[in-house]
């Protein structure tokens, strides 16, 4: 893929952020009205795309991310094949973490390893702080590809305190989460200055991201709903809160995702983000009553309802439509994109989105589709 770009030598473009300013993703985050509600898909630049198999036989996660060309290329491949109103930046939660010195790989099958968990306070001295410019340079080099090349909004992210520090002290993935967990409860001081830290590393990343051009950020606190709600808000919320006020300054739409996170909905509604992303265990218009009036929000239909046939896809999908309504909502998966899914399946579902009338359903109480 080529991104060499003919560049008028008389009349100077407007900046990507004016032309798209009007983007439904964009408008809909900001909960203002859209002629279509907007959808793209968690990890639709991932393992379901021939497109990335073909560039995973021939490099890793983190040789595509540190190589800005297929990186941008990953990015790209589902924004064309699918039709989605927005791309997310092909990246890893990770990146910024093993970018500032710590020993971890992505281990095919498994996901994140760490070769030294944390487990003491000594530990804290090897996450060093995060310097965009100087450690990832190749983020932003990808992010400035991407802007130059798409018509519509590029998603940065970066991973939630929360789930970063799961990694650090599980040494990788965890179905329970217990030591981690256990830390909290133990020695909260240390948990809360570990995420601290962490919440320091998201809004370096962020920031580097929103600057080079992305037009809007999702912070994943993927594991945060192993939680309670009253743990949530004593532990996790002051870090989060300190990431999104870091944010607001640039001016550049914010959502927040976890996921099992149906009972802290209300709670991680203040930590300052423009929308939530809602699991599929949470029925849309139950997910708004737990929040602020008009805050938007986004998801939810289950990435497995995607592995059905058609017309179970076409159901489901509908419903969220009918539950979310019709403003302030971005149709997306209650999580990321299963590798079986058929990508034909999920254009489908883009068309599907885009011609829901909402107006009409209101109205006639049916679930309608152009």
């Amino acid at each position: 893929m080529s991104f060499q770009l003919a560049v008028s030598e008389t009349t100077p473009a407007l900046p990507k952020s004016f032309e798209l300013a009007d983007a439904p993703l964009l408008r809909a985050l900001r909960g203002l009205p859209v002629d279509h509600t907007p959808v793209w898909f968690m990890r639709q630049a991932g393992r379901s795309l021939s497109e990335y198999r073909a560039v995973r036989a021939r490099a890793n996660l983190f040789e595509i991310v540190r190589s800005p060309d297929l990186a941008a290329e990953v990015t790209i491949a589902p924004v064309k094949r699918l039709g989605v109103d927005a791309a997310i930046l092909f990246s890893d939660i990770t990146v910024p973490l093993a970018a500032a010195g710590i020993d971890l790989e992505i281990v095919p099958g498994v996901g994140p390893v760490i070769a030294r968990p944390f487990r003491d306070r000594r530990d804290l001295e090897r996450l060093r702080s995060f310097r965009p410019e100087r450690d990832a340079p190749y983020v932003a080099e990808t992010v400035r590809l991407l802007v130059r090349e798409l018509d519509v909004p590029l998603i940065g992210f970066a991973g939630g305190p929360f789930t970063l520090a799961s990694y650090l002290i599980e040494g990788g993935p965890s179905k329970t989460h217990a030591r981690t967990r256990a830390l909290m409860y133990s020695q909260p001081d240390l948990f809360r200055e570990l995420l601290s830290d962490l919440a320091a590393v998201a809004v370096a990343s962020l920031r580097a991201q929103a600057l080079a051009g992305a037009s809007a950020l999702q912070l994943f606190e993927s594991w945060v709903g192993v939680l309670d709600p009253a743990s949530f808000s004593r532990h996790v919320l002051p870090a989060t809160i300190s990431i999104f006020d870091a944010l607001r300054d640039l001016d550049v739409p914010t959502i927040y995702f976890g996921v099992g996170t149906g009972e802290l909905l209300s709670r991680m509604a203040g930590a300052g983000s423009d929308a939530l992303g809602v699991d599929w265990r949470v029925p849309m218009d139950a997910a708004r009553a737990r929040l602020p009036t008009g805050m938007a929000v986004q998801g939810n239909l289950d990435p497995v309802a995607c592995l059905a046939p058609w017309q179970v896809v076409r159901e489901q999908a509908l419903e969220v439509l009918r539950l979310a309504g019709p403003r302030g909502h971005v149709f997306n998966l209650g999580h990321g994109v299963l590798p079986e899914t058929d990508p034909e399946t999920l254009r489908r579902l883009v068309d599907l989105v885009h011609g829901y009338e909402h107006r009409r359903a209101r109205l006639t109480g049916t679930l309608v589709a152009r």
